[in-house]
């Protein structure tokens, strides 16, 4: 992509509309731009905040291609996104859908990863019963099923405790393509998000402790408590990755750390949820340097604004209860504006800079 300006004033197109697009639509109405939603919802967080809502399937080709002509650069807040369609706008767009085609396909995510120097836990195809048998010979037990595609929070999983959980574990996940990993030996989850702008700069934040109950990014907390050597190892690959797919906005990477160093767990191409501390807790969020990159524009600093942040999710019921959130003056709540408070649902998060 070319480092050419797209000058505030102008319209930024997002694909999805949810309280990532709510988070970008604001951050670029700072910067002076305005945003449209194309989502198949008829609503979602992001309406609330955005100039203008689209109607539409993801994969109808005639309505993106309308949706397209009415703005003037898109980006997507939402990986799931068929990428043909994508490919044949004939307006800007950042990322590339390489990257969406990469991160689409967990087989085809971790053979890149190890192509250019990652590691990623170990791991077997299975397009078959009779390749799951051969997987765990190969992996061992216990592991972990995942579907190549559309998994997340903790969707399209299964545990393997030994061999014989094999039949109920490729029932679990309807039996999709998948790849079976081997558990990794780990001290914590972390993630790093990298930001690359039009021109090449590249940035990056300070990695992020991550605790995860049932699957879902629970606690997020800065400093990650890493190693010198585990930083430099996972920011490199991160440069790497966005050099190779010649990437533009917001990526992040979560890894394992682990004695030997860091272990590739999985990338979304994309703001992520464990990136919601850089609102208030850093100089520039990932919000405002996605639009900055995409656009253009030369990107903010990265530093961290106190020296230690957390950000906790509100999930289902736990959003209820932003009064006695709100009663902490160091509290910075985010409502998203969804409707039912479902039990996994993210409905906000709440964010606190520490300076003892």
């Amino acid at each position: 992509m070319s480092a050419a300006l797209i000058p505030p004033g102008t319209t930024i197109g997002i694909v999805g509309g949810g309280q990532l697009g709510r988070m970008l639509s604001v951050a670029a109405a700072q910067l002076g731009y305005r945003c449209a939603i194309f989502a198949p919802e008829p609503s979602g967080p992001a309406a609330d905040v955005a100039a203008r809502w689209v109607q539409g399937n993801y994969a109808d080709l005639d309505a993106l291609q309308a949706f397209a002509q009415s703005v003037d650069l898109i980006t997507y807040e939402f990986e799931n996104i068929p990428v043909g369609p994508l490919e044949s706008l004939r307006v800007p767009l950042a990322p590339h859908p390489r990257a969406l085609a990469t991160a689409q396909d967990r087989a085809t995510e971790k053979a890149f990863v190890k192509a250019i120097g990652g590691r990623p836990a170990p791991w077997a195809v299975v397009s078959s019963r009779e390749d799951l048998d051969a997987a765990v010979k190969l992996i061992g037990a216990p592991a972990i099923l995942k579907t190549r595609r559309f998994g997340y929070d903790g969707k399209g999983q299964a545990r393997l405790k030994t061999a014989a959980d094999a039949d109920e574990a490729w029932a679990s996940i309807a039996w999709e393509p998948a790849v079976l990993e081997g558990f990794v030996q780990f001290e914590r989850e972390f993630s790093i998000l990298v930001v690359r702008g039009r021109d090449g700069t590249i940035a990056t934040w300070d990695p992020v402790l991550n605790v995860h109950e049932d699957g879902i990014l629970a606690l997020s907390t800065v400093p990650a408590g890493l190693s010198d050597a585990t930083v430099e190892a996972a920011k490199a690959l991160a440069g790497k990755i966005v050099t190779e797919l010649d990437y533009v906005g917001v990526l992040a990477i979560e890894f394992f750390d682990t004695e030997a160093g860091p272990v590739f767990n999985e990338m979304a191409p994309r703001v992520h949820n464990s990136g919601h501390w850089t609102i208030e807790g850093a100089v520039t969020s990932q919000f405002e340097n996605h639009i900055r990159a995409i656009c253009g524009l030369p990107l903010g600093s990265t530093a961290r604004a106190a020296p230690r942040v957390e950000m906790r999710n509100l999930i289902g019921e736990q959003a209820a209860h932003w009064d006695l959130i709100l009663s902490d003056p160091a509290a910075h709540l985010h409502l998203y504006g969804k409707g039912q408070a479902r039990p996994g649902r993210k409905m906000g998060h709440v964010t606190k800079l520490f300076f003892d």
